[in-house]
C-alpha cells in the first residue's frame, strides 16, 4: 500500500524477502503496567546522548552500527549484566560453551551466543537473578599447534629444544597476548556475561586436579593399552570428537597369502587400502559359511615379506563376504574392528608403527620408512615376487586430524582412561526420571544410544600444554603397576615415601589431560566445586541449561551430566537445548574450501548486530539454519523500521513542556479493562492485539521457540502497528481540534511501542535500547526493565470490527490499483451494510477516507446500493459489507475504453502465437517437453488475462450506454 509518511515502508516486500518471516499465528498467554503517573516531565534520553552513548531517531537519520559498542561498555558499566540477587531465590543460569582461546568469532559462535543472551536478556527482564558465565577453554592440541608454529616460523625453533616449563610460559605469554580476541567479538555479539566472573580451563581454581584423584580413588580411573586415535605429526592421542572423516579416492590392494604347507594353488587372496599393515596381521578370517575357503579353516597362512611368519587362519561372522574377496587380515594393532575382534578371540596385538608414523623393527626391511613410503615400497616389491594380484580404483573413509588434517592412524597405546559404564547409568537415568529434558526431544533418543553403548574414554594426551596428569611414578619400578596419585608433587612424594622408603625417587607423567575433561566439570568448577559452601556453588548450582551445538551432545553434554552428578549428586543443568548448524544460501556446509564462509565481524559491519542476531534466531532448535544475504538485508531493512516507527512516534508525542496533555496521556490504563472498553475501535484493536502478542510471546518464549517469538513479533510490529495503527493513527495526529482527539492515539502508540521494544529486546538489544532511550519517562534501562505483563483485556468483537474495516480497506485499495487511480487522487466510495456495521465503520470514517485515499466528502454509508450503482465498481469486502466505487470518479472512461482496447489487441496477438506453437505438430515433436510445457502455461495465464480485459472492458462500455 502506498503510505503517506515516506519514512515507513511497506512490509510487503520484505516479507517475499524473508521467506523465514511468514508465520501470523497468534496462540493466545501478563504486560507490565504501563505507568506515566511518576513521569514529572522528565526525559532521561537527553543525559544518556550527553553522555555521547546513544543517539535519538529525532536527530539521526538511521540507527547508526558504532553506537552498539558504547551502548554495550555503558550496559557492563551500570553492572546490568551481573546477577541481582535481591530479586529471588529462583535464579536462571547458563553456562556459555568455553570457545577455544586459540579462536576468531565463526557463526556458530555467533549462533550461540546469540540464542542464550536471548534466553538471559528474557529471564532478566522477568525478574530473575540472571548469571550467564563466560569462559574460554585452553584446547590442548589446538594451542600448542599454534605456538609451536609460531616459535618456528619468528625464532626458527622447535618445541623440543625448550624445556617443558620454558615452553608453557611461552603458550602462556601468547595466551596473555592473543587469547583475548574470541572474548572481545563475543562481546561485540551483545552477549549480556558476568564478565567478572569470566574463567579459563586451565584456571587453578577449577581444580581439574581434585577430579582426577577423586575418581582414580573411586577405581574409575584405570591405565591401560589400548586402541586410540594417533596423530603422527602431533605425537598425540586424539578424541573422537578431534577426528573428521571424508570420503576420499585410494586404492584397493589384492595380495596373495600362501596356505603353509600347500602347493602353489593354495593361496588366499586378501583386499585391503593399507598394505603397510601386513606386518601386524595375526590372523587370516574368512566367515564359517563361506564355501570357497572352509577347506582352509584352521590351518596356517604365511604373511608376505616376513621371512614366513606363520599366522592361524580362522573363522568367524564378523567377516563380510561380498567385500572384496571375503578373506579378512586381522592386523589388531591398526584398526579398530580388528582390534576388538582380536580381544573377543584372543589373538595376539602386533605393533608396526612408531609414534612419528614410520614403521618399526616389527616390519624387518621396512623399519624407518614412512607409513606412505612403506606402501609404495610394498606393493613393488609384492610385484616383483608374485605376490601382487592387482590394484584398483577405491573410495574410503579416510580419518583426518580436525587440527592438522593428517591421516590419524589407529594405534594401541598406553594411556589413562575413564572407566564410563557406571557414570553412565545415572546420566541415562537423569533422562529417564525426567530430571533432565533434551530440546529437541527426538535427541533424547542419540544421547541414551550412546550412552548405552559407551566406550571407556582416553583421557590422556601427549602434549606439553594442559593440565598435567597427578600421576608420579616411581624411578626403577613398572610404570603400569608402580605409580601414586596426588593432588600435588609433595603429597606425592609423601606418600612415595611412606610405601617405598625415604631414598625413593619419584618423576611425573609427562601427559596432559584431554581438554575435554575439564570442560566437563565447567557447569559446578566455575562455581566454586569443590568448595561447597561457595556462595555462587550455593545461589547458583545447579545451574538452569546448557545450550550448545547438536554435534557435541556426546562429547561435551553428556559428559558434563556424569561427572556433575558424580561429583555433586545433582544433574548439572535442567534443561539441554541444542542448535544446528549454519549453513550457505544453498544449504552447503560453511568451508574455506568451497569459500563460502560467512565472518560474523564483516557482517555486523554491513548489516548490524541485530539484524544478524535476529536472522540466526529464527531458526528451530536442533535443525540447521541457511544463512542468506537476503534474509540479512531483509532484516536490517527491519531495523531500520523499527527506526523510523520510533521517529514517527516521537514527532508526534507532545512537547515536553505541554503539561496538559502529558497529563491526559497518563490518564490512560491500558491494564484496564474499563480503560480497554472506551477506546475507539482502531485503538482497541491494536491493544488487544498487543495483549494477545504477549502472552503468545511469553508462552513462546518459556517453551524456547525463539523463531516463533522472532516471526509473531515481526508480524505484529510489522503487518499490525506499522502499516495499519501508525496509518491509522494520523487521522487523529494530524486534526486541527486540539490535542483531545491526538491524546488517546499518542498514548496507545507510545504504549504499544514501549512493549514491542521490551519483546524484541532478547533478539535485537542495541536497536531497542537506543529507541528506548529516546522516549520520555525512561528511568531505568531497557536491559533491566520489566518483562510485559500477561493475560492483560482484550476485546475480540473489536478485533473483527477492526478486521472488517480492514477488508473494506484492501478491498478499495486493489480496486484503485487494478483501476490504476492514482495514488494522490480522492474518490467518492458509498459504503453498503447493516445498521449495525454501519454505526461502527461511519464512526471511523476518517481513518477509511485516509487509508483508502476516499473523498471525505462524497463518502456515503446507506443500508442499500445506491442510486448510481450500475456505473460504480461493486465490492464486497465480508459478509453484509458491500462498496460502491462510481467508475468516473476513478478513470476517465473513453480513455480507458480505448487502452484496454489497444492492451486487448496486443494480448490477443500474443496468446495466438503461443496457441500456434502448440499446436504445430513440429514444435510439439522437436521442442523438450520442459519449453512445451511453458509454452502451455503462458497460454493458459494469456487467456485468463484476456478474458478479465474483455470482462473490463465489456463493463466500461456498458457503463457509458448507461450514461448515455
Amino acid at each position: 500500500m502506498a503510505l503517506s509518511n515516506p519514512l515507513l515502508l511497506s512490509s510487503c516486500s520484505f516479507h517475499r524477502l524473508n521467506p523465514l518471516l511468514f508465520s501470523r499465528r497468534c496462540y493466545g498467554t501478563k504486560l507490565s503496567q504501563w505507568h506515566f503517573n511518576s513521569f514529572n516531565h522528565r526525559f532521561f534520553a537527553i543525559a544518556a546522548s550527553q553522555n555521547g552513548v546513544f543517539t535519538s531517531p529525532e536527530v539521526a537519520k538511521c540507527f547508526d552500527f558504532a553506537s552498539e559498542e558504547r551502548i554495550y561498555n555503558w550496559w557492563d558499566s551500570q553492572g546490568y549484566f551481573k546477577p541481582n540477587v535481591d530479586r529471588g531465590n529462583d535464579p536462571f543460569v547458563i553456562s556459555m560453551p568455553p570457545p577455544n582461546v586459540t579462536g576468531f568469532l565463526h557463526m556458530g559462535h555467533a549462533m550461540f551466543v546469540t540464542l542464550e543472551d536471548i534466553m538471559v536478556r528474557y529471564h532478566r527482564m522477568k525478574g530473575r537473578p540472571t548469571l550467564w558465565i563466560p569462559g574460554t577453554d585452553h584446547a590442548g592440541i589446538a594451542t600448542q599447534l599454534v605456538v609451536e608454529r609460531m616459535l618456528a616460523s619468528e625464532e626458527g625453533i622447535k618445541r623440543v629444544e625448550l624445556s617443558r616449563d620454558e615452553f608453557t610460559s611461552r603458550v602462556w605469554d601468547w595466551k596473555e597476548k592473543y587469547g583475548g580476541t574470541i572474548i572481545n567479538q563475543i562481546k561485540r555479539l551483545g552477549a549480556s556475561c558476568d564478565w567478572t566472573r569470566e574463567h579459563f580451563t586451565l584456571d587453578e581454581q577449577l581444580t581439574v586436579i581434585e577430579a582426577f584423584v577423586s575418581l582414580h580413588e573411586k577405581g574409575l580411573i584405570y591405565q591401560g593399552s589400548y586402541m586410540v586415535n594417533w596423530s603422527p605429526s602431533l605425537q598425540t592421542a586424539v578424541s573422537d570428537l578431534e577426528v573428521e572423516y571424508s570420503e576420499e579416492p585410494g586404492t584397493l590392494y589384492y595380495v596373495k597369502y600362501r596356505v603353509a604347507g600347500g602347493s602353489k594353488s593354495d593361496f588366499l587372496t586378501i583386499a585391503t587400502t593399507r598394505p603397510e599393515t601386513l606386518f601386524g596381521d595375526t590372523a587370516i578370517a574368512v566367515h564359517p559359511q563361506d564355501d570357497r575357503y572352509s577347506k582352509y579353516i584352521g590351518r596356517q597362512a604365511i604373511v608376505p615379506m616376513t621371512f614366513g611368519r606363520h599366522i592361524p587362519i580362522i573363522s568367524d561372522k564378523y567377516v563380510d563376504k561380498d567385500f572384496g574377496t571375503g578373506v579378512l587380515k586381522v592386523s589388531p594393532g591398526h584398526d579398530h574392528n580388528d582390534y576388538l575382534l582380536a580381544r573377543k578371540l584372543g589373538l595376539p596385538i602386533l605393533n608396526v608403527m612408531n609414534k612419528d608414523g614410520t614403521l618399526n623393527e616389527v616390519a624387518g626391511l621396512y623399519c624407518g620408512l614412512d607409513r606412505f613410503e612403506a606402501r609404495k615400497k610394498l606393493w613393488s616389491d609384492l610385484e616383483e615376487t608374485g605376490l601382487a594380484v592387482k590394484k584398483e580404483p577405491h573410495t574410503s573413509r579416510v580419518p583426518r586430524s580436525q587440527r592438522g588434517g593428517e591421516v590419524i592412524e589407529p594405534l594401541v597405546s598406553r594411556q589413562w582412561f575413564v572407566s564410563m559404564e557406571p557414570l553412565a547409568e545415572k546420566a541415562l537415568h537423569a533422562v529417564e526420571k525426567g530430571e533432565l529434558k533434551i530440546i529437541p526431544e527426538r535427541f533424547e533418543k542419540i544421547y541414551n544410544h550412546w550412552l548405552s553403548n559407551i566406550k571407556d574414554w582416553c583421557i590422556s594426551r601427549q602434549l606439553w600444554w594442559g593440565h598435567r596428569i597427578p600421576v608420579w611414578y616411581i624411578e626403577g619400578k613398572d610404570c603400569e603397576e608402580e605409580y601414586v596419585v596426588a593432588k600435588t608433587a609433595e603429597e606425592a612424594l609423601a606418600k612415595a615415601q611412606q610405601k617405598y622408603g625415604k631414598n625413593v625417587e619419584i618423576y611425573q607423567d609427562p601427559d596432559v589431560l584431554d581438554t575435554w575433561f575439564s570442560s566437563a566439570l565447567w557447569p559446578f568448577s566455575t562455581l566454586g566445586w569443590p568448595d561447597v559452601s561457595a556462595e555462587d556453588f550455593k545461589q547458583f548450582y545447579p545451574t538452569t541449561l546448557l545450550e550448545t551445538g547438536h554435534d557435541i551432545l556426546f562429547f561435551w553434554v553428556a559428559r558434563m551430566v556424569m561427572m556433575g552428578i558424580e561429583f555433586t549428586g545433582t544433574v548439572p543443568f535442567s534443561y539441554v537445548y541444542l542448535h544446528g548448524l549454519i549453513r550457505d544460501s544453498q544449504g552447503r556446509k560453511m568451508s574455506k574450501t568451497l569459500g563460502n564462509v560467512v565472518d560474523p565481524i564483516d557482517t555486523i559491519k554491513e548489516f548490524g548486530t541485530d539484524a544478524l542476531r535476529f536472522t540466526l534466531a529464527l531458526g528451530t532448535a536442533g535443525q540447521d539454519l541457511n544463512l542468506s544475504t537476503e534474509r540479512l538485508t531483509s532484516n536490517k531493512a527491519f531495523t531500520n523500521k523499527l527506526w523510523n516507527a520510533g521517529k514517527f512516534v516521537l514527532q508526534n508525542l507532545p512537547s515536553k513542556d505541554d503539561t496538559s496533555a502529558w497529563e491526559s496521556i497518563a490518564d490512560y490504563k491500558f491494564d484496564q479493562a474499563e480503560t480497554l472498553g472506551q477506546l475507539p475501535l482502531p485503538e482497541t484493536w491494536v491493544v488487544s492485539k498487543l495483549h494477545m502478542l504477549i502472552d503468545t510471546v511469553t508462552t513462546s518464549y518459556d517453551r524456547f521457540f525463539f523463531g516463533d517469538v522472532g516471526r509473531e513479533t515481526y508480524d505484529f510490529f510489522w503487518s499490525d502497528f506499522a502499516d495499519w495503527y501508525i496509518e491509522a493513527s494520523k487521522a487523529r495526529l494530524y486534526k486541527v481540534e486540539g490535542h483531545s482527539v491526538a491524546s488517546v492515539a499518542q498514548a496507545v502508540l507510545l504504549y504499544v511501542f514501549e512493549n514491542i521494544l521490551k519483546m524484541l529486546h532478547p533478539f535485537m538489544p542495541f536497536v531497542t535500547e537506543a529507541l528506548w532511550q529516546a522516549l520520555p519517562g525512561r528511568n531505568e534501562a531497557l536491559i533491566v526493565s520489566s518483562w510485559p505483563q500477561t493475560s492483560l483485556p482484550r476485546d475480540a468483537i473489536s478485533i473483527k470490527k477492526f478486521e472488517n474495516l480492514q477488508s473494506l480497506t484492501r478491498a478499495i485499495r486493489n480496486a484503485r490499483a487494478e483501476y490504476s487511480v492514482e495514488p494522490a487522487k480522492r474518490i467518492s466510495a458509498s459504503i453498503v451494510a447493516s445498521t449495525e456495521v454501519i454505526h461502527y465503520i461511519s464512526r471511523e470514517k476518517d481513518v477509511l477516507a485516509l487509508l483508502s485515499r476516499l473523498d471525505l466528502q462524497n463518502l456515503y454509508f446507506t443500508g442499500s446500493p445506491p442510486g448510481d450503482a450500475n456505473q460504480s465498481v461493486h465490492l464486497v469486502a465480508g459478509e453484509g459489507l458491500e462498496a460502491y466505487l462510481p467508475l468516473a470518479d476513478m478513470v476517465d472512461i473513453s480513455d480507458e475504453v480505448q487502452r484496454l482496447s489497444k492492451r486487448l489487441s496486443k494480448m490477443q496477438t500474443e496468446y495466438d502465437g503461443l496457441v500456434a506453437r502448440l499446436r504445430s505438430p513440429n514444435f510439439l515433436e522437436k521442442a523438450p517437453e520442459k519449453i512445451v510445457h511453458e509454452v502451455r502455461e503462458k497460454a493458459a495465464e494469456a487467456e485468463e488475462k484476456i478474458t478479465l480485459t474483455r470482462n473490463r472492458l465489456d463493463f466500461l462500455k456498458s457503463t457509458v450506454l448507461v450514461a448515455d
